[in-house]
Formats: structure tokens, sequence, C-alpha cells
């Protein structure tokens, strides 16, 4: 297995970047990486601490997508940069998945342009797991449709039921609609029409879910619009981090709290794993022909350690070849790419 890596997409490459594929390898067996970028600046922060490994490789590229640059002209323009490459690389088949952390808009535009969507669906979507108190539940979308039809809810939902399954090996996820309340009935005239088609739809639709019941674990999948998707993870996230902040300000307020810390300390652990976004990094782009997978800007070497092993389990499913069999006789009016 071939695991592509946009070496200098994000705030942090590409140091960051090949540092955490380092430590993925260290971690992991069964894949290689293919380190995309500079080969120049790679092999100097490879050689500075002797982290060479023989299953990371390097496809030199001279361009660099920034993200002040326009999405599609960037693209189109930079055919040499490091994310340009890495989706030719993955369309001929020489990966089996493309990791980037850089500009968001750029890796739309160029999985939809180099790629291509599956036949059948209208928009992609990034869906965003968080976890849950009876397991984990899927934002679709979290951020890449801000403004969507009620075919997108449908077909958001479809989506996210299938990842689900081969992911995670949920039998019959639970899909729900985000809204402003449980009703049926409830919400704006798309979101009426979306209830209808997800009803419709030959998937376990739960019907309407608040933001209160994602964290509950009342739907294995929530559906929404990219602006609300967002937003509802931002939050999640920066919730997660409160607490955390607050567990350590709480267990180190004096000697008391100190012996309690310690004592529960392998608790802790695991509490912080689930809230910590770092661990929970990285987002497929659904509705594409190829596994590519969107990590924060700010993504830092243990991000990067996680997105990498999160992709090697992603690339022995088959969620592209299920959408495509699912959506194959679904016809869709074409889009401006």
């Amino acid at each position: 297995m071939n695991i592509l890596v946009d070496a200098m997409g994000g705030d942090n490459a590409p140091q960051a970047i090949v540092n955490g594929c380092v430590e993925a390898v260290k971690e992991a067996e069964g894949f290689d990486i293919v380190l995309i970028g500079d080969k120049n600046k790679i092999e100097e922060i490879l050689g500075e601490k002797n982290l060479s490994n023989p299953r990371i490789k390097i496809h030199h590229a001279s361009e660099v997508i920034c993200a002040d640059d326009s999405p599609t002209k960037a693209i189109k323009n930079k055919k040499d940069s490091s994310m340009v490459v890495g989706f030719n690389l993955l369309k001929e088949k020489k990966g089996d998945i493309f990791i980037s952390c850089g500009n968001s808009g750029a890796l739309m535009t160029g999985a939809l342009l180099i790629l291509g969507r599956i036949k059948g669906v209208d928009r992609p979507a990034f869906p965003a797991i968080v976890p849950t108190k009876t397991g984990k539940c899927m934002i679709i979308d979290a951020g890449l449709n801000t403004v969507c039809k009620p075919i997108n809810y449908q077909q958001f939902g479809v989506m996210g039921s299938i990842f689900m399954k081969e992911m995670f090996n949920l039998e019959n996820p639970k899909v729900g609609l985000l809204n402003v309340g449980s009703e049926e009935g409830k919400g704006n005239e798309t979101i009426k029409q979306s209830y209808s088609l997800l009803e419709e739809s030959n998937i376990n639709f739960i019907g309407n879910v608040e933001g209160s019941d994602i964290l509950k674990g009342k739907a294995d999948v929530v559906v929404c619009d990219g602006f609300v998707g967002n937003v509802a993870l931002k939050t999640i996230e920066g919730a997660g981090y409160f607490m955390i902040g607050l567990l350590k300000d709480v267990f180190f307020k004096n000697l008391k709290t100190k012996l309690a810390a310690l004592i529960l300390k392998n608790d802790m652990k695991i509490i912080k794993k689930l809230l910590d976004a770092d661990e929970q990094g990285g987002a497929l782009i659904l509705g594409v022909n190829g596994l590519v997978l969107k990590s924060h800007g700010n993504s830092n070497e243990k991000t990067i350690k996680n997105v990498v092993l999160k992709a090697q389990i992603m690339a022995k499913t088959k969620i592209i070849d299920t959408i495509s069999k699912e959506f194959s006789n679904t016809e869709v009016e074409d889009i401006a790419e």
C-alpha cells in the first residue's frame, strides 16, 4: 500500500509533515509513504535527525499551492505543485490514498477537476467524526458546501451511511437531519424537503436531531449543510480543548487534587484522547473518484501521524466502490467545477 502525502501543504510544512510520517511508519506496518514536494528540503529534514526510513520515498515537486492562492488558478497553473502532482499520482493508481493539509479550496477544486465526481453524485462533502456517549458520530457536511439543495442532504445521508458501514462496521447506521427541533415539520423549506427525501431513501433515517443530540449519540450520521456542520464541529472541538484545560486546572490545584490526578492518570489519558482534535483529525472528501484525506492547515507532527494511520485503514475499505454502485443509476445536473 502506498500513502501519498503532500509534504508542502499546511502551516507547519514541511517539517511537521515529514516528522509525522516518520512517526507513523515507526508505529505501524503494512504501508509505504510517498512524500511529495521539494526533494532537497525533505531530505534535509530527514538528514538532520537521521530520520531516513526505507518505507519513506520522495517524489519531487517544484511548486507549492499557498493558502492565499486562488483555488482554480492554482490547480490549472501550478502543474508541478505538490498537491497537483499528488492528485495525478492517485489518478494514475500509483498510490492508494492522498493526504494534504493544504489550501482547502484548491484541494476540493483539484479533486473535482483531476479525479472527477463519482457518477451520480451532485456534490462531494467533508465528513467529520466526533466522539459520542455511545461511540462515534459523523457530521456531514462539515465545511465544503455552505449552501445546499435537498438532493445534497439526501446524498450526504446515503454517503455517510456507507462510510460508517465500511469504516466502522455499523450494520444499519442511524441517520438524523440536524435541525432546530426534533419534531417533523421544523426548519425552513429546504430542510423540510430534505426530510422527505431522506425519509424516502434506503437508509435508516430517524428524523430530525438537535445539536445537543450529537454528543449523546442519538444518530450515527448527522446530516447538515457545510456552514452549520463546520460551526458544530468547531464548537465541539473548542469544547474539547476547554474541558481538557478545565480538568488540568482542577487536578493541579493543590496537593490533594494532584494525588487524585496521579491515581486517575490512565483514565484521564483516555478522556484526553477522545477530546483531542489532533487524535481525531483528517476528513475524507466523499463523492470523488479517489480517496483524498484533508487534514487541518495547522496540523502538527502528532496530527499527521494519526491521519496517516487513519488513511491506512481507509485505503483497505471499499468506500469508493460502494458509493459508485449506490449512485450508478442516479441522474444529477452538471455543476460548474
